[in-house]
């Protein structure tokens, strides 16, 4: 049987990742070699930066809870401990966000956390 390198198999699958390599530079869009090297990069990328995403948005919440409670002169460890101590269940994301759009719900949170 004769062996055949350039079928239409090769050249869908090619197509797919030269597809995949839009917006790229130079070779890195239209030469099927560099571009397999391009997305493999680019994946790991994406793969690295989906686990730092969630670091970084816990440091946020964190930082903005510190500095709602910084201005009642109390400690975001010790608030923290405080609720769950008391067994409020409320995470830093859900905290955050309330210390910045409704402070005075934060107040009545903070108040029963710190009695």
């Amino acid at each position: 049987m004769v062996r055949v390198s350039s079928g239409l198999q090769r050249q869908r699958s090619h197509k797919k990742y030269i597809k995949a390599a839009k917006g790229f530079r130079l070779g890195r869009k239209n030469l099927y070699t560099q571009v397999k090297d391009a997305l493999v990069k680019q994946w790991q990328h994406a793969y690295v930066s989906r686990k730092l995403k969630k670091r970084d948005f816990r440091r946020l919440w964190t930082g903005r809870l510190s500095a709602s409670l910084r201005e009642k002169w109390s400690k975001y460890s010790a608030f923290i401990g405080q609720m769950s101590k008391k067994n409020i269940l409320l995470n830093r994301k859900v905290l955050s966000n309330i210390a910045v759009a409704f402070p005075e719900v934060f107040d009545k949170i903070y108040k029963e956390v710190v009695k």
